[in-house]
């Protein structure tokens, strides 16, 4: 193994890890570094006895969640999609006892996900949704010397073997301050997972049952969710929803300077629209100014509720983290948040935001975001999310608005502050960020990885 080894400050639960840490990939638990380096790598098998060739030759090299203490190290996880299965030779009975979902991809979803208009995949960059991505690859460091050297020992084992291709590489890290596209602070909250040994602040809420993100655990209604056969393939594997994003910064520019007449105004019409200033400090505990200090908190920067602002005065209802992480807000339709969360690991590509980029052209300028959306039912988690929080509003009270952020909006579009004594209701809000590209991916476990590189056990 390449990795350094060394210990960091994460906080470790004092009971032991219930979970057979051991087997679960490190990307499903271990948090994203911070600086962050990486590279997503595609990849299509042309040949199952190379595929499997290619699966014994990298998995010694896939880092489990049990080294999750360890930070300096740099780490690759594989996630297979269903033609990649396929390609792999899997047994018919195999491949069915997969979600309809997972089996038709996302790109067939697009109805169920509403990825339409400019988000449809007749748009998308090749070779998303084409049926060719079969595995990928991801390389996660704390630095870009590290990135290399991870990314090399990925590529020694896929190169030289006829049957198997790269389709597709992208590298990603973390932009100056450690901001995402737009330019705020990202990843600060992710859900608290039972048995996983991570100890996270309380303010992050209760522990979810495991069951919601790795298969072969009690989820949140008290048994498994159904896995895939045979038991050794399903047991400690997930799901991986890949989206990628191409960030209008032009377009986010002009809507701030449209509506904002000074620095002050625009800058906390962004921090409305995210329901964050720009250095991750929530609008809950600095509802008027920014405040880096408590940004830059992980003690502070997600101890908040909505308690105190039931009317959305400080965090508008139609704010991104308010829909995507209601909390203790009063919803118009009964929902247990706690089974629509997912583990995010979002990663930053191209250029560093820029707040003086206002032309059509930079709109178009390749830079964004790539999220792996992370459950144990990471295909109907994000089609309810898309459905009912992303472009929908009346969940939460927000009408037929949508997500400011990530939501694709139609013309007219407009996006509500409550405020006193009258509301203000801004016009022509625009997609900021555009799906251009996906695909679902099963990450197994260790022990599935090795199985489907041997399954005959030679």
């Amino acid at each position: 193994m390449f990795s350094a080894k060394e210990a960091v400050g994460e906080n470790r639960s004092a009971s032991a890890p219930t979970l057979e840490l051991h087997e679960i990939q490190a990307t499903v638990l271990r948090p994203r570094p911070a600086p962050y380096f990486g590279t997503h790598v595609l990849l299509r098998i042309d040949d199952a006895q190379a595929g499997r060739a290619f699966l014994r030759r990298l998995t010694p090299y896939v880092d489990s969640a049990a080294d999750s203490r360890i930070a300096a190290n740099a780490w690759l996880d594989v996630g297979i999609s269903y033609a990649g299965l396929e390609a792999l030779g899997l047994s018919q009975e195999s491949l069915q006892s997969f979600p309809e979902a997972f089996r038709v991809g996302m790109a067939a979803r697009a109805r169920q996900l509403g990825d339409d208009g400019v988000n449809d995949p007749k748009n998308w960059d090749k070779p998303f949704g084409t049926g060719q991505v079969h595995i990928g690859v991801s390389v996660f460091t704390d630095s870009e010397e590290k990135r290399r050297r991870a990314l090399a020992i990925a590529r020694e084992q896929y190169e030289g073997f006829s049957g198997v291709s790269v389709l597709g590489m992208q590298d990603f890290g973390a932009q100056p301050g450690d901001l995402n596209a737009l330019g705020y602070k990202d990843g600060i909250d992710q859900p608290a997972i039972e048995g996983s040994g991570i100890e996270l602040p309380p303010a992050y809420g209760r522990r979810i049952k495991a069951g919601e993100f790795i298969l072969g655990y009690p989820g949140e209604a008290g048994g498994p969710l159904p896995m895939p056969h045979p038991d050794i393939l399903g047991r400690n594997g997930t799901y991986v929803g890949f989206r990628k994003y191409q960030a209008r910064i032009g377009a986010f520019n002009r809507f701030l300077r449209d509506n904002g007449s000074t620095e002050e105004e625009r800058e906390l019409l962004a921090a409305k629209l995210v329901g964050r200033w720009r250095s991750g400090a929530p609008l809950t505990l600095a509802p008027d100014k920014d405040n880096p200090a408590i940004g830059a908190d992980p003690q502070r920067n997600n101890d908040f509720d909505y308690a105190n602002d039931p009317r959305g005065r400080q965090v508008p209802f139609g704010a991104h983290i308010r829909r995507m992480n209601p909390r203790d807000t009063k919803l118009t339709r009964l929902t247990d948040v706690n089974i629509h969360r997912l583990i995010r690991r979002g990663t930053t590509y191209g250029l560093p935001y820029d707040p003086h980029a206002l032309s059509e052209a930079d709109d178009e300028v390749s830079r964004g975001s790539i999220f792996l959306f992370i459950s144990a039912k990471a295909m109907a988690t994000i089609e309810f999310l898309q459905q009912e929080w992303i472009n929908e509003g009346d969940f939460i009270g927000a009408g037929d608005e949508r997500d400011p952020i990530i939501g694709r909006q139609e013309d007219g579009a407009t996006f509500t502050i409550p405020k006193e004594p009258v509301r203000r209701r801004i016009h022509g809000i625009q997609t900021f960020n555009v799906l251009k590209g996906g695909e679902y991916f099963f990450m197994p476990s260790l022990s599935a990885l090795n199985w489907l590189a041997n399954p005959t056990g030679g």
